[in-house]
């Protein structure tokens, strides 16, 4: 009986349980993270423990790699959505959450871009 009542929430979030097995580890500042062309327009990458995304042309955004929801590792950006493969929660190109899971929007990491290079920090 106790197993069918733990089973129901973890159907909910789409029945994986992954968890992050360390903190993300940031990249230093001045680290080449992507070029420009890399990140198309409408759409984004993920570098290590960054998101890089780019919703406008010339507009960068970076953000930490692990969704808020349970902390797995963000390894895609489809569609123009950041998708988290663990329990489905989506993210905007802005970090903010369209689909839960998860609440809370994805936590800025700052990036600056210097020519056609995107860099940390």
């Amino acid at each position: 009986m106790l197993i069918g009542a733990a089973a129901g929430p973890l159907a909910a979030c789409g029945g994986r349980t992954e968890q992050p097995t360390r903190p993300p580890a940031p990249p230093a500042p001045g680290q080449v993270l992507a070029t420009t062309a890399e990140v198309p327009v409408g759409s984004g990458t993920v570098v290590d423990d960054t998101v890089v995304t780019q919703p406008a042309p010339g507009v960068f955004h970076g953000f930490v790699a692990r969704c808020t929801h349970a902390g797995c590792l963000l390894t895609n950006v489809v569609d123009g959505a950041i998708v988290c493969p663990c329990h489905g929660s989506r993210f905007n190109l802005d970090g903010e959450v369209t689909r839960g899971p998860a609440v809370a929007p994805l936590k800025p990491a700052a990036v600056t871009v210097r020519g056609n290079s995107i860099l940390a920090g």
